[in-house]
């Protein structure tokens, strides 16, 4: 393998560049307006810099003007402007299409005025297209055109080639308006039955989103290290307590179960790593970068045991199951058998079950195949639920949803609702800050799901690859061009 060559292991294919799939190794080709620096701070990535109005609903970004294209066009506000709109003409919901308005002041400066909350203008993760090269196409078949299998961007590497399901190769972009990168060739391959044997054996120098039960198997291994991203705020599992089940309709039980359910301990059994928080409520990623998520309910047996009894459960005959009015405590939770986390699942299931046995709840697991899964679902067909809560707008697994008058779980907060939806609309930071630790406050009180971990990417790669860390770092493919490999002393930049 060439000393100046990187090759990762991604899960996906050729069309990884493009939106379709949307995937981080597009930030090696395209550049986003914005992005995290090494500290977790948003700043200017294309944009230089930025103002908006006093309510946060009209931005106007300037661009840098020492930017081309790889086929050596200039990037303009004009690429940006129509990126934003190319985005509303692809939308099959065409509600969306009127979300915003953007206007082009000169080659460098664009207004974008928003008339929907839902959206983030300093979201890190959109990146900006060509516009001399994609405007005569049809924006309905945007998410297929065949530009993405061999596309001309504007970032730090340039697309050489791609084997179909095999691999897709890139080269360091020379007129890149940084330093030119120090790694100067990048192998995304794909596939792959066996990761670890192909770290192993050589053939891949780094792994993208390695399962994080794997990562112990390389503890004792010099030659790697695993690096960890941040716990994400969007995606969170949950037990679901659907409170048409007459246990859960107390509150003392939900909060008695969380409890009773050690969840550092579920973090460490799951190969999360050490300070990984315990959460109870929602929170925002500003907020966990400055370490201000609200306190968490601890794992207290004795906390659990009072409040069960109080709530009039008990083990009257002894057999280690506690029981009320004749009957017991007993409960099912279904879980997803195939879903992308399901491995998490169903072994946070297995723990779960056996912490709840010491506290004297036997729940049994039911495992069900995806389509049966959210069949029972919908028809609240469930006594608990393990499965994934989307801390953001305008989805079916969103908390707004589960708080809402038709939650699946009979669940109806008004106040929480209302906080929710604020939390989501808010522009300003600091109100979308204060609006979720107030419906995080609400969660732990009332706890309508116990959380037991947000999702939080595992990566691993040779010790030789240098710049690479935990958590802002951490993903080898979005991160090639600030890279470098062993001997050479450059670091990453910001």
């Amino acid at each position: 393998m060439e000393a100046s060559t990187f090759t990762i292991l991604y899960p996906s294919d050729e069309w990884v560049l493009g939106p379709n799939e949307d995937e981080v190794p597009k930030f090696l080709v395209f550049l986003p307006l914005v992005e995290r620096n090494a500290d977790g701070q948003i700043v200017g990535r294309l944009a230089r810099s930025w103002e908006h109005s006093e309510d946060y609903g009209r931005w106007t970004f300037h661009l840098r003007t020492d930017v081309s294209w790889h086929d050596g066009m200039p990037v303009t506000a004009h690429d940006a402007a129509f990126t934003y709109e190319l985005w509303q003409r692809s939308s099959p919901d065409s509600a969306r299409r009127t979300d915003y308005d953007v206007s082009v002041l000169n080659d460098s400066t664009f207004h974008i005025t928003y008339h929907s909350r839902s959206y983030d203008p300093l979201d890190p993760w959109p990146v900006v297209y060509p516009r001399h090269l994609l405007e005569s196409l049809d924006p309905l078949e945007f998410y297929r055109w065949e530009f993405w299998k061999a596309p001309i961007g504007n970032g730090p590497y340039r697309y050489v080639r791609h084997v179909p399901k095999l691999m897709v190769e890139l080269e360091a972009n020379p007129d890149f308006f940084e330093d030119r990168p120090a790694i100067r060739r990048i192998v995304l391959r794909f596939g792959g039955t066996n990761k670890l044997a192909e770290l192993l054996g050589g053939s891949v120098d780094a792994i993208a989103y390695l399962h994080l039960a794997d990562h112990s198997k390389l503890a004792d291994n010099p030659s790697f290290r695993s690096y960890y991203g941040p716990p994400n705020p969007l995606w969170l599992n949950a037990i679901y307590w659907n409170q048409r089940f007459p246990p859960f309709r107390d509150s003392r039980v939900r909060r008695a179960l969380t409890h009773a359910i050690d969840r550092e301990q579920l973090l460490r059994a799951l190969g999360y790593p050490a300070g990984t928080p315990v959460v109870d409520g929602i929170f925002t990623v500003a907020q966990h970068r400055r370490g201000e998520l609200s306190p968490n309910l601890p794992h207290d047996l004795l906390l659990a045991d009072s409040l069960l009894a109080a709530a009039g459960w008990v083990d009257t005959d002894g057999d280690g199951v506690r029981d009320r009015e004749g009957q017991p405590f007993e409960f099912t939770a279904i879980v997803a058998s195939h879903a992308s986390l399901a491995a998490s699942l169903e072994r946070a299931a297995v723990i779960v079950q056996a912490d709840l046995k010491r506290a004297g709840i036997q729940m049994e697991i039911q495992a069900l195949e995806n389509a049966a899964f959210q069949r029972t679902l919908a028809e609240s067909d469930f006594d608990a639920a393990l499965y994934l809560l989307r801390n953001a707008p305008n989805n079916p697994l969103s908390l707004q949803r589960l708080v809402s008058s038709e939650s699946i779980t009979g669940y109806w907060s008004p106040e929480l609702a209302r906080l929710v939806d604020l939390a989501y609309s808010a522009m300003d930071p600091a109100e979308k800050d204060s609006m979720h630790a107030e419906a995080a406050a609400i969660m732990r009180e009332e706890l309508p799901v116990t959380i037991l971990f947000s999702l939080r990417q595992a990566h691993v790669a040779h010790r030789r690859i240098g710049g690479l860390a935990s958590p802002y770092r951490a993903n080898p493919a979005r991160y090639a061009d600030r890279l470098w490999i062993g001997g050479a002393t450059e670091g990453p930049r910001d």
